[in-house]
């Protein structure tokens, strides 16, 4: 094994033995890696603090290509404390770190690790969680391969009169193509697409009516529940708490 330093956040961590736990690292350049953390589970040990889902740093590891690599040290880049002193934010950040996790089984592109950084970095700052979950649901959904059709009709293929946004039409529906789907105000359709092109590092300001918010998350709700098959416990509990 050799030692190396590589820029990466914990993910999810399990315990392992009776003193030590086992992190899954998403890393920008090495993808999802393991990494054995030994004695972190001890009170007095170094690594306690940094051996924890949503540390975010420069991990110093001896690295073993196919097996679990081992931890040395941490240089921390953000704890994300105040996303930690909020159970809302808590709640928000760990399902979008689950949702990583299954978005990574089948596309490990390095620019995931950006998204949810940037992401994650927002949330931190005190900008709406909901909002950039659901920026961060849509932009997900290219990498998972069944991205909606924003740009024109999801049947016909015009780019004008477009009427509605639907989630079983696979995204937007043209005023000739319409059938029985439910009319959503042309507000929501802006929103969803200025979601989906919006750099999430450029964000300053997040200015959302409570009314859009809910039009934008019933959709990629049900658009989730149609095309990804994915179902996460972490989904739930962050219902459970937010009401959304």
């Amino acid at each position: 094994m050799k030692i190396i330093d590589i820029d990466g956040i914990v993910l999810n961590d399990t315990n392992y033995s009776e003193s030590s736990k086992i992190l899954n690292v998403l890393t920008k350049d090495l993808g999802l890696i393991g990494v054995m953390s030994k004695g972190s589970r001890n009170m007095k040990s170094k690594l306690r603090g940094v051996s924890r889902k949503m540390i975010y740093g420069t991990f110093h590891i001896y690295y073993k290509e196919n097996g679990l690599s081992t931890l040395i040290g941490v240089d921390l880049k953000n704890t994300y404390n105040n996303i930690l002193t909020d159970l809302t934010n808590i709640s928000f950040s760990t399902y979008l770190l689950d949702l990583t996790r299954q978005v990574l089984r089948e596309n490990d592109d390095s620019s995931i690790f950006d998204l949810l950084i940037s992401t994650l970095n927002k949330i931190n700052e005190g900008f709406d969680p909901l909002v950039l979950t659901n920026i961060l649901e849509l932009k997900y959904l290219d990498y998972l391969g069944v991205s909606p059709n924003l740009d024109r009709c999801s049947f016909c293929g015009n780019s004008d009169d477009i009427v509605t946004l639907s989630s079983s039409s696979g995204g937007l529906v043209c005023g000739s193509c319409l059938t029985d789907e439910r009319l959503v105000d042309i507000k929501v359709i802006k929103m969803i697409r200025m979601y989906y092109y919006v750099d999430i590092d450029r964000i300053t300001k997040l200015d959302v009516s409570d009314e859009l918010k809910k039009e934008i998350n019933i959709f990629l709700d049900d658009y989730y529940d149609r095309y990804t098959g994915l179902y996460l416990k972490s989904r739930e509990f962050m219902k459970r708490v937010t009401r959304y």
